[in-house]
């Protein structure tokens, strides 16, 4: 088999060294979680390739329809959210089971979720990701791997080879990379199949949403003046791919008439099952996204849960590479992701359960939500469940910040004005001290982190939590994650800089 050489990070190698090129981590999938991995990994200075079978980001079909609250703020911390923001159209996203979660009031700079199609949101990244100098194998699929002592040794189609540390699955539901892993993917076997389509329709259709015997489904313009169908099937089907008979036919069955349904863009079925990897690693090999956990769209919270994937699994991955800390440090992206993930299945089926059919019971039952949604506590929990923000890593005990995503503040750093995402624009772990100037010491580890003396005068406030006492510092992780809080001295600091940014150096 031929050897695939790299496109880039080559030069000044020698001929035996370029004869065993590769990188230090190969991702299989060029999706928005393969794409935000890759930039984490790059802004680390990690050689860092992807391996997309797409000969280019254009998606014809529509997928997901926008970005949450928390992974707009994970962009504003790599200093890229504008980017979307000049794109996309700000809205009131967040839902449960069609009940509209407005989340204005929740005390984030981003209260709203921002409507952008998938094909743009992946295009801004691969923008991102080319600036970042990362190469792209395009037109091309891993296909298989073997791992040994120092390494992996990637197939990919048309039996080229790649050398790489570490491999991550990105590569959807069907991920090939956790099959031949051997990771379980255990989960409840579907129970309704959705056919989604953008047509042309001779007739004038009956736009907005409908809920019957069958279930839901739902007609609207789309930009480009087609129509976007969403449509329950009367019977579950799954396996073999949809046809413009099957779309005519599934539409008689809900409006009595198919429009006049023709020249579809595009058809696809999905189902409500929802599975979740086993585990997100099994030595060298690592999954996220959609490759770790699959589940209904219904909520809009797949490509969130993968981008904050991404963004939990890339440091880590970087410090393990570069030996700065060991490999039990990619133990708890499992640890902490794979809860995440699970109350998404959990809420995701919830939400189904209600909505799957049009019976008196499940009516009022939706009923009854909605108006308990529309209380101001319950709207605010559940409204930073589905949007993100109210994500909390199990750290142990302590202050109400740890293990949680760390606030936008806007501090005054040396007499100026400074916005606390701006700090974690490199993608690096930052210790903010609020208190005696010059009081804490990180020189074992500053190398790795930054350590910044502000002032701060303004209320501490966590959705969902609320008001929380004020810290003398706090050490947040390059995702945004507060991994310790100091209130009236430094015990545990020197553990928490151990377990997160690896021993201390001379």
């Amino acid at each position: 088999m031929p050897l695939l050489l790299p496109t880039s990070r080559s030069r000044g190698r020698t001929s035996a060294q370029r004869a065993t090129a590769g990188h230090a981590v190969i991702i299989a999938g060029a999706g928005p979680t393969g794409l935000m991995l890759a930039a984490e990994l790059a802004l680390a200075r990690i050689d860092v390739a992807i391996v997309e079978r797409r000969a280019s980001q254009a998606i014809v079909e529509t997928r997901a329809g926008g970005l949450h609250a928390r992974s707009i703020e994970i962009l504003d911390q790599r200093g890229i959210a504008d980017r979307f923001l000049r794109e996309g159209q700000i809205t009131q996203l967040a839902g449960f089971a069609w009940t509209r979660l407005d989340i204005s009031d929740l005390p984030t700079r981003h209260p709203y979720g921002l409507k952008l199609r998938q094909t743009r949101i992946e295009q801004i990244l691969a923008d991102w990701v080319e600036q970042l100098a990362v190469p792209i194998y395009r037109n091309r699929e891993v296909t298989g791997f073997a791992e040994d002592a120092t390494g992996l040794d990637v197939t990919l189609s048309g039996g080229e080879r790649l050398r790489a540390l570490y491999l991550v699955g990105c590569d959807s539901g069907r991920s090939l990379v956790r099959k031949s892993a051997g990771i379980d993917f255990p989960g409840p076997e579907p129970s309704l199949s959705n056919l989604m389509a953008e047509v042309e329709m001779g007739e004038a259709p009956e736009f907005g949403l409908r809920h019957d015997a069958l279930g839901f489904h739902g007609l609207s313009k789309t930009e480009s003046g087609r129509v976007l169908v969403v449509l329950t099937e009367a019977n579950l089907a799954r396996g073999s791919e949809p046809s413009l008979r099957n779309l005519s036919a599934a539409l008689k069955s809900v409006y009595d008439t198919d429009f006049g349904v023709k020249n579809p863009a595009w058809i696809s079925r999905f189902t409500d099952a929802a599975r979740q990897a086993a585990s997100y690693r099994k030595g060298r090999v690592l999954l996220a996204g959609d490759a770790a956990h699959t589940h209904h769209s219904v909520g809009g919270q797949g490509l969130n849960l993968g981008v904050q994937d991404a963004v939990n699994l890339g440091w880590k991955l970087a410090q393990v590479v570069k030996r700065i800390s060991p490999e039990s440090l990619l133990d708890t992206y499992h640890g902490e992701r794979h809860p995440v993930a699970a109350r998404v299945l959990k809420n995701t089926m919830a939400q189904i359960a209600l909505l799957r059919r049009g019976d008196d019971g499940r009516k009022a039952a939706r009923e009854v939500i909605a108006e308990l949604l529309a209380m101001d506590e319950p709207r605010q929990r559940f409204g930073a469940m589905m949007s993100g923000l109210d994500i909390a890593y199990d750290l142990g005990a302590g202050h109400a910040l740890l293990g949680r995503r760390m606030p936008d503040l806007d501090l005054v750093v040396d007499g100026r004005k400074l916005r606390l995402f701006t700090l974690l624009h490199g993608a690096r772990g930052v210790l903010i001290n609020f208190g005696k100037r010059g009081d804490i010491d990180i020189t074992p580890w500053a190398d790795r982190l930054a350590i910044v003396d502000a002032d701060y005068d303004g209320p501490w406030q966590l959705p969902a939590i609320g008001a929380v006492a004020a810290p003398r510092a706090v050490l947040v992780r390059p995702d945004g994650h507060v991994a310790w809080v100091g209130e009236e001295s430094q015990r545990g600091l020197a553990e928490a800089l151990a377990r997160w940014f690896g021993p201390g150096g001379a």
